[in-house]
């Protein structure tokens, strides 16, 4: 099983400045591909439903597990990624 993690950001966007560390720290743990919104093709941001930022999606497979929105620490980005 592959997983990896797709974070939609954006760079005027402060939670996601505020994310930005953090999801570095996780890039350590798990793939993380950024894809800022405003330099990414607005189909891609369109088909992966991205309505707000900072968005973090986990992928497994190429099929989306779930996702969050907003900031988040650390330790519960890590507890989210272990939840069933």
């Amino acid at each position: 099983m592959s997983k990896s993690i797709y974070y939609y950001s954006a760079e005027w966007c402060e939670p996601c400045k505020a994310l930005g560390p953090t999801m570095e720290q996780i890039a350590k743990q798990i793939p993380v591909q950024k894809r800022n919104v405003d330099y990414t093709d607005p189909a891609i941001i369109a088909e992966a439903k991205v309505r707000s930022v900072p968005t973090v999606v986990l992928m497994e497979n190429g099929i989306e597990i779930k996702r969050f929105t907003g900031n988040k620490s650390f330790n519960e980005i890590i507890n989210w990624l272990n939840e069933g």
